[in-house]
């Protein structure tokens, strides 16, 4: 297990234990603030590295604001929730190399812009991102700003000065489609502008990173096929990556965790061009939003529909990796299959279906009966609408 151990009068040792990627890379993480407006990019960069003796792992959790965050988000008090998460998870670091060298590669890799789910931020995916970094991806984990993340921030033109954004829940009275419609809208808005920042480093327009990490994204230059580009996110990133396929041609197509459909509006269905792997879990998914992911499904044969047997919501985020009651208790986090097993089926999954449709050539065609919904932990769309049709 990783450093991070404490004793809680709330359930005992917390630890979180995320998994090294299991592809042949090294993994490196950086973080990445580009502007200082709500209209710039924030994002975690993570990346092939090369080793490094003694690098250095990053935070899991960046800032104690966060901690307050997931408080204010689980509808506890952030007196005594912040204080606690803080002691409990504040000191749990990330598996990989902090501001790491880039690995230079004769082809170039192709490259996910990551979108997280309601409530949490751009550090809760690290599992399933490093593990797709170490399979020879570049993933952008971004930090969105529409108010769904737990909470954020940017640094303004005045020198030090930080601008916080935090969670706005569904003003009363005011209709939830209505509200969740419009940030759906500027989250896939934010994934088309993460990617025109690497656009941007790829024509080499000198793209200043206003955190001013350890790491020249110079170096990306000529490190990423612009042509093999795809989006991905948890939730309400499952949804937004939908939409991204709509607003971004040079997407080519979406990976979809568990998508909240809701935020959607119908007329969209006809508008995505581009195949949508869908990998549902088994305890969230309702059959309003099965139906809607079976309209998309319908239209285009390459759009595949799965679930993961054993699962629940939290099964696809890091949260899963953490051992101790405490986390549970707040977040309910545990399906009943092994969170390891469920990285696995979820990234191999995805690899094949990004191999098929990035033409990448690769040997994650090993894995395409996943796509089938074949195999030990997975069946073929949901398991309560087969008995419903």
């Amino acid at each position: 297990a990783l450093p991070g151990l404490s004793h809680s009068s709330m359930g005992g040792t917390q630890s979180l234990a995320l998994p090294l990627g299991k592809g042949p890379h090294h993994v490196g993480c950086t973080d990445v603030m580009v502007g200082r407006t709500r209209q710039g990019v924030f994002l975690r960069l993570f990346y092939p590295c090369l080793p490094r003796a003694g690098a250095e792992q990053p935070l899991w959790i960046p800032r104690y604001e966060y901690c307050v965050g997931l408080a204010d988000f689980a509808h506890r008090s952030r007196h005594w929730c912040a204080p606690l998460l803080s002691v409990a998870i504040g000191s749990c670091r990330v598996p990989v190399s902090w501001n790491a060298p880039f690995k230079p590669c004769s082809s170039e890799y192709p490259l996910i812009i990551f979108s997280h789910g309601l409530g949490t931020f751009r550090t809760l995916y690290s599992s399933v991102c490093s593990e797709l970094a170490s399979w020879g991806f570049v993933v952008a984990a971004l930090e969105h700003r529409d108010h769904s993340a737990s909470v954020t921030y940017f640094c303004t033109a005045e020198a030090g000065k930080e601008e916080w954004i935090p969670y706005r829940r569904v003003p009363q009275g005011q209709n939830e489609f209505y509200f969740r419609n419009k940030q759906v809208d500027q989250r896939a808005e934010e994934c088309v502008r993460a990617l025109q920042l690497f656009k941007d480093i790829s024509s080499g327009k000198s793209v200043l990173n206003v955190l001013q990490q350890d790491f020249d994204l110079s170096v990306l230059k000529d490190s990423i096929d612009l042509t093999k580009v795809a989006v991905m996110g948890h939730s309400f990133g499952g949804v937004t990556a939908v939409l991204a396929l709509v607003k971004e041609p040079s997407f080519r197509c979406a990976v979809a965790l568990d998508a909240w459909m809701f935020p959607l509006e119908n007329a969209l269905y006809p508008e995505v061009p581009k195949p949508v792997l869908f990998i549902n879990t088994e305890k969230f998914q309702t059959p309003e939003s099965i139906a809607k992911m079976k309209r998309l499904s319908s239209r285009n044969s390459q759009t595949k529909i799965i679930t993961v047997l054993g699962s629940v919501h939290q099964s696809q985020t890091d949260l899963t990796f953490l051992t101790g009651k405490l986390i549970s208790r707040i977040f309910g986090a545990r399906g009943t299959l092994d969170p390891c097993k469920g990285l696995d089926v979820t990234s191999r999954a995805a690899l094949a279906f990004l191999q098929r449709h990035l033409n990448l050539r690769e040997e994650f065609d090993q894995w395409d009966d996943l796509l089938e919904g074949v195999g030990d932990l997975v069946v073929p769309e949901a398991p309560f609408c087969r008995s419903n049709l």
